[in-house]
């Protein structure tokens, strides 16, 4: 079972890295789960997106440098300075992050897409 979720993680990810490049997107990490139903390995939930993936901008990857993403990091950054302790109640999000999120949600997916997301 690991060599066939090995294989088709890879297959997945190779694929996506590859088209994300020419749309001078970079996967810099993702995440795959799999389930199994009837004895067969499936893949389950979400995946790379903005809210499962980091993706950064290739024109401006520097190497050992934090990179402007597009994705859930800014909201990820704001959660630590907040001081929240990881318990229920999460912090109400400010409105600009909000937007600034969805912002940037809609940016990754124009650039992958070559459409624009409509709300």
């Amino acid at each position: 079972m690991a060599k066939e979720l090995s294989e088709k993680s890879l297959t997945i990810y190779c694929f996506s890295e590859e088209y994300a490049r020419t749309r001078g997107i970079i996967i810099a990490d993702t995440k795959l789960e799999f389930g199994i139903v009837d004895d067969q390995v499936i893949l389950i939930d979400e995946l790379l997106t903005p809210d499962s993936s980091r993706f950064w901008d290739a024109d401006s990857y520097k190497v050992g440098q934090p990179q402007p993403s597009f994705d859930k990091q800014m909201v990820r950054d704001w959660l630590v300075a907040s001081g929240w302790n990881k318990e229920p109640p999460a912090p109400m999000l400010p409105a600009d992050l909000i937007q600034s999120t969805s912002e940037t949600y809609q940016e990754v997916y124009r650039r992958l897409t070559g459409e624009n997301l409509h709300k």
